[in-house]
């Protein structure tokens, strides 16, 4: 099971509302309310998936490519699993 307690942005604190509306969407069907927090979103999303080595489908990516599209000068670091 992966720690994900000590991956930075794996996990964050949300109100109930926010925890409620997204329940299990993923990032094709669901954005932070807050369009300032996207960029940070997608940056986390594509760090996990990356990182664990997690699939991501066609409409995940396509979703995630807009929203980084807006995210200029943004940098995605990753550190894989072992």
């Amino acid at each position: 099971m992966p720690k994900t307690s000590t991956t930075p942005g794996a996990l964050i604190a949300v109100s109930a509302a926010s925890k409620r509306s997204k329940a299990d969407q993923g990032s094709a069907t669901w954005q932070p309310p807050a369009e300032n927090h996207r960029c940070t979103y997608a940056t986390d999303w594509v760090t996990v998936r990356t990182r664990w080595s997690l699939a991501v489908d066609p409409a995940e990516q396509a979703s995630l490519s807009e929203v980084l599209g807006g995210c200029p000068n943004t940098v995605v670091a990753v550190t894989l699993a072992r």
